[in-house]
């Protein structure tokens, strides 16, 4: 359950740009290959605050800042990011804050977590076990107009409404309670597309909405913006669609002066742009994507505190 490969391990440190005497965050530990690699170019004055919410992830982050000095964790959320890099590093300004998003190969590995379609288990998809509703206890009460709205906006599914009606015609006769069970249901409402899962949207729109995860990132990002010391960079790696529009359309209106203000004589400071204009994305190799398929719908975006 430990092995994670991460996604675009050397172009992360690259855009971190990492000071040796720096302080640093990653806000999404996982099983810690990021992490590593920044504590690789960290010196002796350097700090890493790894944070987590999911509480596995958060234990192998104990162990590995149980040998090791210039590493700090903590189990806390991307809407949190602020007061919890504030308790650590109380009011000192941080050098690079990376964001890994989605889920982790170990969270989709492990059946009883049911991330995945691809193994039976039960239908939770909370990154934090036990807290607040599972995708069972969601699916079970949510009006159908609620279902469709879910997995039409978060996972792009054209059968939304077809997915949504036979869920609730489904649980009028007995719950939803297992990972195979909902996938064979939604199997059942898709046509079959070449080289995807049928139900791969519809897993991935209820676990997003689940966790919040499009809320919880945009929290994540205005916190970054007060973070982060001038000169600071913010990496942010995506996995869908929706996520990426996200980030990249942050970084370009923080990267530019307020429209409705830029005619002025003398822009406010409130109004001017406070990162740098972004670079372009960047992509996993060919290579990358052939010896981890995980990587293949990574985005790395990448934004400088001025």
């Amino acid at each position: 359950m430990e092995q994670h490969v991460p996604v675009l391990r050397e172009e992360v440190v690259e855009q971190l740009a990492i000071r040796p005497d720096g302080l640093y965050v990653d806000a999404s530990f996982g099983r810690g290959g990021h992490s590593r690699a920044i504590l690789e170019r960290l010196g002796p004055g350097g700090c890493l605050l790894a944070i987590d919410r999911d509480p596995d992830a958060v234990r192998a982050a104990r162990r590995l800042a149980a040998a090791e000095p210039r590493m700090l964790t903590a189990q806390s959320r991307f809407s949190e990011l602020r007061g919890c890099v504030a308790e650590h590093f109380g009011d000192a300004r941080v050098q690079g804050i990376l964001l890994d998003l989605g889920v982790s190969s170990p969270q989709l590995d492990d059946p009883q977590r049911g991330f995945s379609f691809l193994r039976e288990g039960p239908l939770d998809m909370r990154m934090t076990p036990g807290e607040g509703q599972s995708a069972a206890d969601w699916l079970a009460t949510a009006e159908e107009s609620e279902i469709a709205r879910v997995l039409r906006r978060l996972g792009e599914e054209p059968a939304a409404r077809r997915i949504a009606r036979a869920i609730c015609e489904r649980r009028e006769e007995r719950p939803i309670e297992t990972t195979t069970e909902l996938a064979e249901l939604i199997a059942a409402c898709v046509p079959a597309r070449p080289g995807r899962h049928p139900a791969t949207r519809a897993f991935q729109a209820i676990r997003m909405h689940i966790n919040r995860e499009l809320e919880e990132l945009e929290q994540a990002l205005e916190a970054a913006l007060d973070l982060l010391d001038h000169g600071g960079r913010l990496c942010v790696i995506s996995f869908h669609s929706l996520e990426d529009r996200l980030v990249k359309r942050f970084l370009r209106d923080h990267s530019r002066i307020d429209p409705a203000l830029a005619d002025l004589p003398v822009v406010p400071p409130a109004a001017r742009p406070k990162l740098r204009r972004p670079a372009h994305a960047i992509r996993p190799t060919a290579a990358e994507v052939a010896a981890n398929p995980r990587a293949r719908s990574a985005t790395l975006r990448t934004g400088e505190r001025l």
